[in-house]
């Protein structure tokens, strides 16, 4: 009997994992503080300019210098405007805040962007009413919504089911602008004609259960803490989408909510249907909302919690249509 073969010990130990590559970084660390969706790929967006324009250089070997050369380049070679480059700057700060925990110092060399003073774009009474009326369905709907209480157009689009208060003739906007919760009103015009629409989509969201699906994003934490609510009625998108998706970071299929773009396009449309040539978006319906709140009478403070605006100065510019055209002065052509 032969002598038995020897074989080389096997290794346990596998080869050390490639370290996640930048931008990896940058993501994970965005999902765990809980961003939305559309900060990761802005601030991935902006980072990674920063990189190209620094002939791919890493981060860690850069600073205050190059992003200062960077953000002033924005401004004057670009000519972004000031709310693009400080986009690009939170997201540069980001990076070396919280991914490579290199803060830096005070970036005073900046030219910074301009923001031009510039007035809101608001509608008359009568042009909110001739753009509505060409406007029906789900996005009639919503633009309505918008008009009549002044949110935004992405805290109307995530709107859930729980935050519409029937009874008190209220709604409870979550999560503004500035991560701020606040109340504004439920108009009666609108109140049979939202509970008509939950209706139907409660039956859709039965049988979006029945099929095994009917979960819907939550935040990290609250999905953790309740891990029932992601398929609870209230935690339901009051506008949700009319098809499945699939999420792009938990990969899971689920509803989301209506896409923005489906307003934006609409209220444009019927805009230049009524033969309005002013630049008309959904945000102007807010400033319309604001404006017209005034004119009737009700104080700023009010207008202001119902914007949700941090500073009455911000709310102070809807003050200038309670004046007639040039400040208010009469023109000596009409005294002729």
């Amino acid at each position: 009997m032969g002598a038995a073969k020897s074989y080389p010990p096997v290794s346990t130990s596998s080869a050390p994992a490639d370290p996640p590559k930048l931008l990896d970084r940058v993501r994970d660390r965005i999902r765990r503080k809980g961003y939305s969706i559309r900060t990761e790929k802005s601030y991935a967006h902006w980072i990674k300019r920063f990189i190209l324009f620094n002939d791919k250089r890493h981060p860690q070997e850069m600073g205050a210098a190059e992003v200062e050369a960077f953000l002033t380049s924005l401004a004057v070679d670009r000519d972004v405007a000031a709310a693009t480059q400080n986009l690009a700057l939170s997201a540069i700060l980001f990076l070396y805040r919280e991914v490579l925990e290199m803060p830096l110092p005070w970036l005073d060399g900046i030219e910074r962007a301009k923001k031009p003073a510039r007035l809101p774009t608001v509608l008359s009474a009568a042009e909110v009413g001739a753009v509505l009326a060409r406007l029906d369905g789900i996005t009639g709907l919503m633009l309505r919504l918008l008009y009549g209480t002044g949110m935004r157009l992405m805290e109307c689009v995530r709107l859930r089911v729980k935050d519409v208060d029937f009874t008190a003739r209220q709604i409870t906007v979550r999560d503004g602008k500035g991560g701020k919760d606040r109340v504004t009103m439920l108009p009666d015009a609108l109140a049979e004609l939202l509970r008509a629409h939950l209706a139907v989509v409660k039956a859709q969201h039965a049988a979006d259960l029945a099929q095994g699906l009917g979960a819907v994003w939550l935040p990290d934490a609250l999905a953790r803490k309740y891990p029932n609510a992601a398929t609870a009625w209230g935690w339901q998108y009051v506008f949700p989408a009319r098809g499945i998706s699939v999420d792009p970071r938990s990969g899971e299929r689920r509803r989301h909510h209506v896409d923005e773009k489906q307003l934006q396009r609409a209220i444009r449309r019927a805009a230049g249907e009524a033969g309005i040539v002013k630049p008309v978006s959904p945000h102007v319906l807010r400033h319309s909302f604001a404006t017209h709140l005034l004119q009737s009478g009700y104080d700023i403070r009010t207008v202001q919690e119902l914007l949700g605006h941090s500073d009455v100065s911000t709310t102070m510019i809807y003050t200038h249509v309670l004046n007639k055209g040039g400040r208010g002065v009469v023109s000596p052509l009409d005294r002729l």
